[in-house]
């Protein structure tokens, strides 16, 4: 459903997204992004190469355990988030928002209802107190009945819009000169979100290591507006 998914990738929702720069208050403090040209060509290289590749397969792969019942693929999943983030700051930032947003999940009703078989305790019994975003996103996403590619590029479309409102802070850039940003990135997310959803489990990685220094430098920032 269109406005589902227009909810669930929205930046009001209250799970604290604005609070985090994903590295990118450290790039911009270093001067590594300090236009509007590097921040476009660090948002494409990252949905090339990045994390955030990594986190949406995993998100798709939470999807697909929820809709065929999988509970324990599910857990697997979460573990295997949990033990790919690159930094305790980036690991917080996912728990963090994984859990405000499977708290959501509990405490809203959504009024269509649902074919699946089990239901959003059951689901959140099995991934515990430490809910990656990817995952809680692709619950969300499953029992909202969002078809996965919308979910994909929901997912996708969310992040980049929160680094985009992040570097207009931080850089600073315009509010238009952000929004042309987001659109002119409207191809790249789409061919993202198709090769995501295409990736085998064994082709799951990661080449983001200017996120993962960036996000241990931010640990030790002397000033922050972010938390990541």
């Amino acid at each position: 459903m269109l406005l589902s998914l227009l909810q669930l990738a929205s930046p009001g929702l209250p799970i604290g997204a604005y609070s985090y720069s994903d590295g990118l208050e450290t790039l911009v403090e270093v001067g590594v992004i300090n236009n509007q040209e590097s921040l476009k060509q660090w948002l494409e290289q990252e949905l090339c190469y990045g994390a955030i590749r990594q986190e949406a397969a995993v998100m798709v792969r939470a999807y697909r355990s929820v809709v065929n019942g999988d509970k324990r693929g599910l857990s697997y999943w979460n573990a295997w988030t949990t033990a790919a983030c690159a930094t305790k700051e980036l690991r917080s930032q996912s728990w963090q928002m994984g859990n405000s947003l499977l708290k959501l999940l509990l405490d809203v009703q959504h009024p269509q209802k649902t074919s699946l078989l089990i239901s959003i305790e059951d689901l959140a019994a099995a991934v515990g107190t430490s809910c990656n975003y990817a995952i809680a996103f692709g619950i969300a996403a499953a029992y909202w009945q969002i078809t996965l590619l919308e979910a994909t590029l929901g997912y996708l479309h969310s992040w980049a819009s929160n680094l985009i409102t992040a570097g207009v802070k931080l850089i600073p850039l315009g509010q238009t000169v952000g929004q042309q940003l987001l659109l002119n990135l409207h191809p790249n997310l789409g061919s993202a979100a198709e090769e995501i959803l295409n990736l085998e489990d064994d082709a799951l990685s990661s080449c983001g290591w200017g996120r993962a220094l960036a996000s241990m430098a931010h640990e030790t920032q002397y000033t922050r507006l972010f938390r990541s």
